[in-house]
């Protein structure tokens, strides 16, 4: 019999044999922009995009993309930090699209999101976003519609008004990392509605539990299996979407395809992650090399030197690395399910590559991640800070769509997360992110909101307080105010929540500034806090940024006046 674990590793091998054989063949569909070191960048404050159909054959089967400028990703678009800039997007589409700028603070008009800010660009139309940039660092850009799945993303990069601000080093790339499926992204939202668990070749198995009776026991197998059965979670769900339809991509080439900069021994090279993914975290990780975090979301941190990091769906990570040697060395991102990887090269020549790690073995959640706080007690672990207060959970939280909710939940911020706890590598958490200039509104917040993350796993029912986006009202923030937002997760997922208009500013668990940010990863049975200047008039999506998430109803608007 032929199980779905082994059906997946057949599938990695037959799509690497399809995709180099694609690559080899003159007849090739589809040339990445990132094909090489060097990747089509424009600059200036006047830009033209184009969304349209493009043919494209990523994993040895022919389909349909939607890409910008005729790229996957779309072009790297420069700006300079207090330049107003002119981009007109025409939609060469049978059907509205869209681009939002993420993590750019303009006017909400210009922001890009369908029924919130503006009706979508429809087929044939060009609209016009204009806006002045206040700000730098490394961004991106992404339709806020399913042809995010598709194609349509890239990188933004914001130079400073003072050069001399910016780190010095001798090589510069965005590296972005996606997901691709040849199966029309409905279908898998659909697939997924069928059953919450339909992409994860990786469920438990009679033969698992025996294997847990032989290492813990009977009763406390069955106590454990037990209370995952009640939360209606799975201890193997990270992702919703698997290497089961994904292919992974590095600057839009598949593992086989190996993007490749140039890195000679001796130079310091800074790389800009921009996680692109619709439903996929990565860790990412350079073998032989250390990585200096200098900044996330565009903002500026302290640095700090780890193995490894996570990037989530809407995040930004900018490092830097010291080439030590001409020799290659791969860039290594595996899925936080470990059901596959994307990879690229830095080598001081082409046709080089390194050697490619193995997937780490995958791990189930743990206790910690469904109690939160209280498994941490029942382990007799007292190192973890305790909540400050009993959370509420609102009624809207008791009925069909929430599964499981959470009393007790964590607030510590040093936890790398389920998969890389204990690994061995020095793994970066958002305990060492601490931002170089701290926000300047000091404000004491004059209101808490506090928004529960809610979930049923099975039925792929995704919410906020209980409450799906077409069920809730607006959430009001008093325009001139500086509030508190806390982010209660009541799921064994993590979400990459993402506020637009506004900077969301970390606090940790006692209290102080931590970092500013405009997507935070609250981790399962986790309950995390921001203080929000409320400096942007109008109307604001807030959403997780896992798009099937954000699809089945874990979005709430949010309105400035």
């Amino acid at each position: 019999m032929i199980t779905r674990k082994a059906m997946l590793n057949r599938r990695r091998f037959v799509q690497g044999l399809a995709v180099s054989t694609v690559l080899a063949s003159s007849t090739m569909m589809y040339r990445s922009a990132w094909a090489d070191s060097k990747p089509t960048q424009l600059t200036g404050t006047e830009f033209d995009l184009e969304i349209a159909p493009m043919p494209v054959n990523i994993t040895g089967q022919e389909g349909i993309a939607t890409v910008v400028n005729g790229q996957l990703p779309g072009p790297v678009l420069r700006f300079k930090e207090g330049d107003t800039v002119t981009i007109r997007v025409t939609n060469k589409l049978d059907e509205m699209t869209t681009i939002h700028w993420h993590g750019i603070i303009l006017n909400a008009n210009m922001d890009g999101v369908p029924g919130i800010s503006f009706p979508g660009i429809a087929p044939g139309e060009t609209f016009i976003h204009r806006f002045k940039v206040v700000q730098h660092g490394t961004y991106w850009y992404h339709a806020h519609t399913l042809h995010e799945q598709t194609g349509v993303y890239g990188t933004l990069i914001i130079d400073p008004v003072d050069p001399s601000s910016e780190p010095k080093v001798d090589r510069d790339y965005p590296i972005v990392l996606s997901d691709w499926t040849d199966e029309a992204p409905l279908d898998v939202y659909l697939n997924l509605k069928k059953m919450g668990g339909y992409y994860n070749y990786q469920q438990l198995t009679v033969n698992d539990f025996i294997a847990d009776i032989s290492a813990a026991g009977l009763g406390k197998s069955v106590s454990k299996r037990m209370l995952w059965n009640k939360t209606r979670m799975s201890p193997t769900d990270f992702s919703d979407v698997s290497a089961a339809t994904y292919t992974y991509l590095m600057n839009g080439n598949s593992p086989a395809a190996n993007w490749l900069g140039t890195a000679k021994a001796g130079e310091r090279v800074r790389l800009r992650f921009v996680c692109a993914a619709t439903a996929s975290y990565f860790d990412v990780r350079i073998p032989g090399l250390k990585l200096t975090v200098i900044a996330t979301d565009g903002q500026r941190v302290k640095p700090v030197d780890v193995d490894e990091f996570r990037l989530g769906p809407g995040e930004t990570y900018d490092v830097i690395v010291k080439i030590s040697d001409n020799r290659a060395y791969t860039i290594f991102a595996q899925s936080m399910d470990r059901s596959g990887f994307t990879r690229g090269t830095l080598a001081p020549q082409q046709n080089m590559s390194a050697e490619v790690p193995e997937l780490d073995a995958p791990v189930r959640l743990e206790l910690v991640d469904m109690m939160g706080d209280m498994a941490q007690k029942q382990n007799g672990n007292s190192m973890m800070p305790m909540a400050r207060k009993k959370p509420n959970h609102a009624y809207t939280e008791y009925g069909p769509g929430v599964d499981m909710r959470v009393d007790n939940p964590r607030i510590n911020l040093d936890d790398p997360g389920p998969g890389l706890r204990n690994n061995g590598r020095r793994v970066l958490t958002y305990a060492d992110l601490k931002s170089i200039e701290s926000p300047p509104d000091k404000r004491i917040p004059s209101q808490e909101i506090e928004l529960h993350l809610t979930g049923n796993m099975e039925r792929f029912i995704w919410s906020i307080d209980g409450l799906k986006l077409n069920e809730a009202k607006p959430i009001h923030f008093p325009e001139g105010e500086r509030i508190r937002v806390i982010l209660h997760n009541d799921s064994t997922m993590t979400h990459p929540m993402h506020l637009h208009g506004m900077w969301s500013d970390l606090e940790s668990p006692d209290g102080q500034f931590q970092v500013r940010k405009h997507t935070i990863s609250v981790q399962p049975a986790q309950r995390v806090s921001m203080l929000v200047t409320v400096d942007a008039e109008g109307r604001w999506a807030f959403h997780c940024h896992l798009l099937y998430h954000m699809a089945a109803g874990m979005f709430r608007e949010v309105v400035v006046a």
